[in-house]
């Protein structure tokens, strides 16, 4: 079953009843939603209040919870300590996968990342030189930051040469945040559901990082975003800003339809593939990763 992303912009009281969280606005009720049925709960309101006994049903039902700062932009993620019933084993052999398999992996999500990157400059330019010769380029680890260089030709490609990828500035680049924030939530709930740490990175490892696997393995999926706020920012006459409805439009994308292989997912459950997928690279039950691409 597809779960659902739902957003809570206004101010609200969530609860929980008969495993429903209930949305109440002055003392009034709603609406209501199964929280079996939820995949991404997004409180973006500091006038939102909720109860422990929902937070705690969310994570029995490995819902991520991401909490919007000033900005509308998620600034925490929420999710179970728990997410799979073979955890500390998944763990144990995480914590021992070797530097050369962590340096393949990484090797296959930055070409898978380029890939898509050259798909996304052809629908949008027609022209995707040099990407898809960059990819072929990345070897185990990516000594040579071809990454990098594949992005310093696809920013200034897709969103023209005076654009830089800046998150602290406005416009395209508050709409790229927004976007990457709710695909690292997305992808952070795969990874605890598939019994991994998401503090553990192969390529991201800085000790203040909580969600380094996740940041690893949304490099990939980070085209969706762009190619989405490209289309947005076609259809407008200025510069884009982070309404709800261009929210809204940025949250559809965990809803396409992702290929794994032969296979066919809405991305939501595409994620948990290709999380499944990393935890058998790690623990050397095998060698290539299986990543999602539209």
């Amino acid at each position: 079953m597809i779960k659902r992303i739902v957003e809570i912009s206004n101010p609200a009281y969530l609860h929980l009843r008969h495993r429903q969280m209930v949305i109440e606005r002055d003392n009034v009720e709603a609406g209501s939603v199964p929280v079996e049925d939820l995949g991404v709960l997004i409180l973006d309101h500091p006038g939102i209040t909720h109860t422990q006994a929902l937070l705690t049903a969310c994570f029995e039902n490995n819902v991520v919870v991401l909490l919007c700062d000033n900005k509308h932009l998620p600034s925490a993620i929420l999710l179970p300590l728990d997410g799979h019933t073979l955890h500390s084993k998944t763990l144990g052999r995480q914590i021992a996968a070797t530097e050369p398999t962590c340096k393949r992996l990484w090797q296959h999500v930055v070409q898978a990342k380029i890939r898509e990157q050259a798909k996304v400059l052809h629908s949008a330019t027609g022209n995707d030189a040099p990407l898809r010769a960059y990819a072929a380029k990345v070897k185990s680890g990516d000594p040579e930051n071809i990454e990098a260089q594949a992005a310093r030709i696809y920013w200034q490609r897709l969103f023209g040469p005076e654009f830089r990828r800046n998150p602290d500035t406005p416009g395209i680049n508050a709409m790229l945040n927004y976007g990457y924030a709710v695909m690292r939530g997305a992808v952070a709930r795969a990874v605890v559901g598939a019994g991994l740490h998401p503090a553990l990175g192969v390529h991201h490892r800085n000790q203040y990082n909580s969600f380094a696997l996740a940041d690893d393995l949304m490099e990939p999926l980070r085209p969706l975003v762009d190619i989405k706020v490209y289309e947005v920012c076609e259809l407008l006459p200025e510069t884009p800003e982070l309404t709800p409805e261009n929210k809204r439009t940025l949250l559809e994308i965990l809803g396409w339809d992702c290929s794994i292989g032969e296979r066919k997912f809405p991305l939501m459950v595409a994620l948990h593939q290709y999380a499944a997928s990393v935890r058998k690279v790690l623990a050397g039950e095998e060698k290539e990763v299986e990543i999602p691409v539209l």
